[in-house]
């Protein structure tokens, strides 16, 4: 088993294989049967004398001739549609010594608690076997749980096509997992340039490193674009879209993001927005990436944050996301000192109220 404990939240497990069963076959259009071509014919009939009715009817001035209480009423029912609220593994973990918790005693926590959803920090697994992700989906199952998502870390910001090739190598791997447990989304990082001496490091400089001797941004947005660009088949074929994070190196900044999923272009790489990533002009940054969310990590800090704490009106970050329209999974990332036993009720309290008030 590969111990994770000394790793920092950008450091890259190994790698293995996990077999990826084969795409399901898709139903030949040319193979009807007579039924269903008469019914065909029946209907094409009807849509007729439809058309032919209400071309012959008067409509009164100011009528909705479209007007469908069917249609009314599911649209108010979407519109009345709370998000689902998820924990990710990380929140009982947040990489301390005295807290790091199995994956199956995390979904049972999250059960009792009275979530959603679960989602699963892969560094935090101790076993990648079969029996132990098809255990895991098997318990999440039986507690009333959605696994959501799968939080993964890799960095294509390298001049070293090796060392890419390695993050390509553990992207697809981590795919698999989370084809095999039945997750439809990964979190995915660029990288960075790993001039920092440290994640600590990183932290107190908000992020913000310097470049590589002889290298540009452009350089680094190549790599990270040609490195996903090769995860696109697996993702496609175990329909697990990628998520890219604001998750620091050249993801920083909603620009940044939002540069290599519009260059890569592709349905199968969309955003996972993460609240306590943007150290500025963080509403504004919220309403970049929301419209490409497919995910979103919603940090709290009770009791001070591990690294630093970022104040987060949840009010509105709701608001921003119902104006995208995004009805998604809201998953809580807990990264405050605060044991949490006390500050994960209470933030699924606070993000409950509100996401049902947007």
């Amino acid at each position: 088993m590969t111990d994770f404990s000394s790793q920092t939240p950008n450091d890259p497990p190994a790698t293995s294989s996990t077999h990826v069963p084969p795409a399901a076959r898709h139903t030949n259009p040319r193979h009807w049967n007579r039924r269903q071509a008469v019914a065909g014919s029946i209907a094409t009939a009807a849509a007729l004398v439809g058309a032919v009715s209400s071309a012959a009817a008067p409509q009164d001035e100011g009528q909705n001739r479209d007007a469908d209480p069917g249609t009314d009423q599911a649209d108010r029912a979407t519109a009345n549609k709370t998000n689902p609220i998820a924990v990710s593994t990380y929140s009982y973990w947040r990489y301390r010594d005295d807290s790091k918790l199995s994956i199956e005693e995390c979904i049972d926590l999250a059960a009792d608690t009275g979530f959603d959803a679960v989602e699963i920090l892969h560094v935090q697994m101790q076993d990648e076997s079969n029996a132990t992700l098809q255990r895991i989906k098997q318990l999440a199952f039986r507690r009333g749980m959605s696994l959501c998502g799968f939080s993964t870390h890799q960095s294509f910001v390298s001049p070293d096509a090796a060392k890419r090739q390695e993050a390509i190598d553990h992207t697809n791997h981590c795919i698999e997992l989370a084809y095999a447990m039945g997750i439809p989304t990964i979190r995915v990082n660029t990288g960075r340039w790993g001039t920092s001496g440290s994640f600590d490091e990183l932290m107190k400089n908000k992020g913000i490193e310097p470049r590589l001797e002889g290298y540009t941004d452009d350089d680094g947005f190549k790599w990270v674009r040609d490195s996903l660009e090769q995860c696109l088949p697996t993702a496609e074929k175990c329909g697990v879209v990628l998520g890219l994070e604001n998750h620091w190196g050249l993801g920083r900044t909603a620009d940044g993001v939002l540069r290599v999923v519009g260059e890569v272009d592709s349905p199968w790489l969309r955003v996972t927005l993460d609240t306590g990533n943007f150290l500025e002009d963080q509403y504004a940054q919220y309403r970049q990436l929301a419209p490409e969310a497919v995910f979103v990590q919603a940090k709290t800090y009770y009791g001070g944050g591990t690294w630093y704490t970022l104040e987060i009106d949840y009010n509105e970050v709701a608001a921003i996301l119902k104006a995208a329209n995004y009805r998604g999974y809201i998953s809580l990332e807990f990264e405050g000192k605060e044991a949490h036993e006390t500050a994960i009720p209470k933030s699924l309290q606070m993000l409950r109220n509100a996401f049902a008030n947007a």
